[in-house]
């Protein structure tokens, strides 16, 4: 049976309930935002009134059997997979519940270490086991790149019993694996292969721009609506292929999901998604065309470099996300972080993050020239005002880890707090990271070493936002006793 990608289940229902003016009797307790007046005032009587609790004419998030149920079905049809779920806990809930959905205790996964924390967290609450694929790295560039397919098969040869393979499509700076021969790799060795789309949505809707998972045979791909989809912060969805019990995936996904799903975020969804399906091509052609006016502007400053497929190597950068807007600040002597806080301090602009070596713009159906060219402007001011030399900058983003312990080993196993400076050598229980981009920098059951202590000294240094330790200064270190 055809879809009908005009339908707006969720919307449309949601419409035909507030017409009906119900007395409410029920949560949430701001009574349609008659109960909290300053919070309508803030977020519009329109948005409260929408906010409401499951009933029988609006489905129920945990069990769908209507409209939500007709919404997943236009969701997955727009896709591409078989089955779609809404997530209302982001993507890291779908990250979570794909790799608990196919991961028990014990249980190997391989995937590469430049993974987001939410796939370590999983990690934790599952048992199961990393086999890391340390990426290539860019030298120039201080990035981690795809993962290699020789390397893989090689991984996959030495593990037979792994239960998944966990893909990144693309990373952060908008680099791509071979996802398609990666699946069929892992596919005839009876392994699953998982992608963190968080940064993919827009694959789905432009041919000019990389495989998605759902074409390339993946059998779950977790996907940030709410990041170059449209919709609001904190909602996405969870994919499937035909091959993955569905009916499992969400029963695992309903020990984590709150049994409240926000209207708010699923009709987001729903309408975001038609949004993408009616219109997705060419709205990620003019996002493509923003983001090549851009680097070929920023690229004529001199020293910055904006970086796209020109990269491309057939292997670990297999393809090139030409939506990111990833440039180098190395050789203006700037840390990425730094140029970051000048553009927020100076310029008024926000980007999305800075870190040791690059920015990332990001760019979306919501920009024009015009927000480009105060980027660019803003770039060239810095260079011209704040040029160093780069002698005596850190030039990598990324440390290949020793894994010593599984995650959950080390997460909940005894432990010491250690001044920071004082824990090399020891295996540390807990996560530091700089956020964005959210990759750990260590995770629990890594070696710490002298040279990540260097490089968590020298981010903090330059101002970047470090998260994780159960020490919030991040001056002490919780390692295993």
């Amino acid at each position: 049976m055809e879809l009908n990608q005009q339908r707006i289940p969720i919307y449309e229902a949601l419409n035909k309930f507030k017409k009906e003016r119900i007395v409410p009797f029920d949560v949430p307790g701001h009574k349609r935002g008659k109960g909290n007046l300053e919070l309508t005032e803030f977020l519009g009587e329109k948005c409260m009134t929408v906010d409401v609790n499951s009933m029988k004419p609006l489905d129920n998030l945990c069990h769908p059997v209507s409209i939500i149920r007709e919404a997943e079905e236009l969701a997955a049809d727009a896709f591409g997979a078989a089955h779609a779920f809404f997530m209302v806990g982001g993507t890291t809930s779908a990250v979570q519940a794909m790799i608990l959905a196919t991961c028990k205790a014990g249980d190997k996964i391989i995937m590469p270490r430049n993974v987001h924390r939410s796939a370590i967290n999983a990690l934790i609450l599952s048992g199961a086991t990393p086999i890391y694929v340390n990426p290539d790295v860019d030298k120039r560039l201080g990035i981690a790149l795809g993962m290699s397919l020789k390397e893989l098969e090689e991984v996959i040869l030495k593990n037979p019993d792994a239960k998944a393979v966990l893909v990144n499509n693309p990373t952060y700076y908008g680099i791509c694996s071979n996802i398609k021969a990666i699946t069929e790799l892992a596919h005839r060795h009876g392994i699953k292969v998982l992608a963190d789309e968080a940064h993919g949505t827009h694959f789905y809707f432009d041919k000019n721009l990389p495989m998605a998972a759902m074409e390339a045979g993946a059998d779950m791909a977790s996907i940030s609506m709410h990041k170059s989809g449209g919709s609001l912060t904190q909602s996405s969805f969870l994919l499937a292929g035909p091959n993955v019990n569905a009916d499992y995936v969400r029963q695992i996904i309903n020990l984590t999901q709150t049994t409240s799903g926000s209207y708010l975020l699923l009709s987001s969804l729903d309408i975001s998604r038609k949004n993408l399906a009616l219109h997705g091509e060419e709205i990620f052609e003019r996002v493509r065309g923003l983001a090549k006016y851009a680097r070929d502007e920023i690229n004529q400053i001199g020293d910055y470099y904006a970086y796209s497929s020109e990269l491309v190597n057939g292997d670990s950068i297999y393809d090139f996300d030409v939506t990111k807007l990833s440039v180098n600040t190395l050789d203006v002597g700037l840390a990425g972080i730094e140029v970051y806080d000048l553009l927020r301090d100076e310029y008024d602009i926000q980007i999305e993050f800075g870190d040791i070596g690059n920015i990332l713009a990001y760019i979306s159906v919501g920009d024009r020239e015009r927000e480009i060219e105060r980027l660019v402007s803003a770039l060239a001011e810095i260079r011209r005002r704040f040029k160093k030399e780069r002698a005596g900058m850190l030039d990598h983003e990324y440390i290949n880890p020793q894994v010593m312990k599984s995650p959950q080993q080390a997460f909940y196993g005894e432990k010491v707090s250690l001044p920071i400076m004082e824990s090399a050598g020891r295996i540390c229980s807990e996560f530091v990271m700089c956020y964005p981009p959210g990759i750990p920098i260590l995770a629990p059951g890594e070696m710490i070493t002298k040279d990540i202590l260097e490089y968590i000294q020298y981010a903090k240094t330059k101002g970047c936002f470090m998260t994780g330790p159960e020490d919030m200064k991040i001056e002490h270190l919780n390692v295993l006793q």
